[in-house]
C-alpha cells in the first residue's frame, strides 16, 4: 500500500475527527470542525506542534499529533510527545501506523530529540504490543523510545 504522510490542514479536520471516533479515541462528540480549526490554529503558534495525516489513495486513513519541545534538563536536548494516533479500523494491520510512528521518530531524531514518549490507555493491550514492536519500552504508565 502506497501512501504519503503530510501535515494536516484545516480542510482535513472533518476526516481527522471522524478517524478519532472510528478508532475509539476520546474526542468530544460535539466538537465542531469550526472549533477544531480554532484549536489547530492555536497549535500552529507552537514552534513544533503539528497534526499529521496519512493519505492513502486520495483519502485520509491515519493521523497523529507530534509535539517537539525544548527542555532545560537533559543538556537542553528536546524531546517528542506523540498523541492521538488513529488508523481507520478497516485499514489497521497494513503498516500505516508503523510508518506514521517511524515518521514521528525520524522527525524527532532530525530535531535532536533524546526521546519520544506517548501514553496509551491501560485497556489498549493491542496498541501496547504495537508500540513495543516499534522499540517503545514501558516507562511507568507511559512508553518511550530512546532516540
Amino acid at each position: 500500500m502506497d501512501f504519503d504522510i503530510r501535515q494536516a490542514t484545516a480542510q482535513d479536520l472533518e476526516r481527522v475527527l471522524f478517524l478519532y471516533r472510528e478508532a475509539g479515541i476520546s474526542a468530544p462528540a460535539d466538537l465542531s470542525v469550526q472549533d477544531a480549526t480554532a484549536i489547530l490554529s492555536k497549535m500552529s503558534a507552537y514552534p513544533n506542534y503539528k497534526v499529521f495525516v496519512a493519505q492513502i489513495d486520495g483519502r485520509i486513513g491515519g493521523t497523529f499529533a507530534l509535539l517537539i519541545m525544548d527542555n532545560l534538563a537533559h543538556g537542553g536536548m528536546p524531546s517528542g510527545i506523540v498523541e492521538d494516533v488513529a488508523v481507520l479500523p478497516s485499514l489497521q494491520g497494513q503498516g500505516i501506523g508503523k510508518k506514521m510512528m517511524q515518521y514521528a521518530m525520524k522527525r524527532c531524531r532530525d530535531h535532536g530529540c533524546y526521546k519520544l514518549v506517548l501514553s496509551s490507555n491501560e485497556m489498549r493491550t493491542g496498541a501496547h504490543k504495537f508500540y513495543e514492536s516499534l522499540g517503545f519500552t514501558r516507562h511507568g504508565f507511559s512508553y518511550k523510545v530512546d532516540l
